[in-house]
């Protein structure tokens, strides 16, 4: 239900890269923030927001400077099901009509291992701030298609939609609830140079 976010992950471009400040824009059509969230304790719905935007500025000797800024559209939010959808975009859950967007601006990022990043930022949602942290694999090595440079890396983090106001469920006769706390959020980033 939430995202990259998260998607900001994909600021670490890989080290490799020339060691001076580059910015990196995220290529919406190629890239997605999607979610994992237990329906009455027995299943996952899958869901995933249909835009996602943002800039990267990224020094390969300086990677704790990473300069993160991303934006969901809220609105986008689908499920496969409309009567789903339509519920989650109201108050009970992303109030997507007063709160359209959802962001992640970062604060800093540590190098954990060999392609493996941290990225910690706060993570705005229904106007609820809380810092994050972003767990990210990659990015690939560069490539050069449809005129212009490329990297691609996944972010993942699990987020407790309550954190966030996100707290409607109901009370199953069995107990437990209708729909679970915990929600796992994977972004996947395609980011294209940019050149001036």
């Amino acid at each position: 239900m939430f995202s990259r976010l998260v998607l900001a992950g994909a600021a670490l471009v890989v080290a490799a890269l020339p060691a001076t400040a580059q910015t990196w824009k995220i290529d919406s059509a190629h890239s997605s923030a999607s979610f994992t969230v237990k329906h009455m304790m027995v299943s996952n719905v899958h869901g995933r927001f249909g835009k996602v935007e943002g800039t990267i500025v990224y020094d390969g000797q300086n990677v704790a400077a990473a300069q993160v800024d991303t934006t969901i559209d809220a609105t986008t939010i689908t499920t496969d099901n409309e009567k789903r959808d339509a519920h989650l975009k109201t108050p009970d859950f992303f109030d997507a009509a007063g709160f359209p967007t959802i962001t992640f601006k970062s604060k800093r990022a540590e190098v954990v291992g060999p392609g493996k990043f941290k990225l910690i930022g706060d993570l705005t949602m229904r106007g609820k701030t809380k810092e994050v942290v972003l767990d990210v694999e990659g990015p690939t090595a560069p490539v050069n298609a449809q005129g212009s440079q490329r990297v691609g890396a996944t972010a993942t983090t699990t987020l407790n939609r309550h954190d966030f106001g996100v707290s409607w469920s109901r009370t199953m006769d069995g107990g437990g609830y209708v729909v679970g706390d915990d929600v796992k959020v994977t972004i996947e980033l395609e980011l294209i140079k940019q050149t001036s």
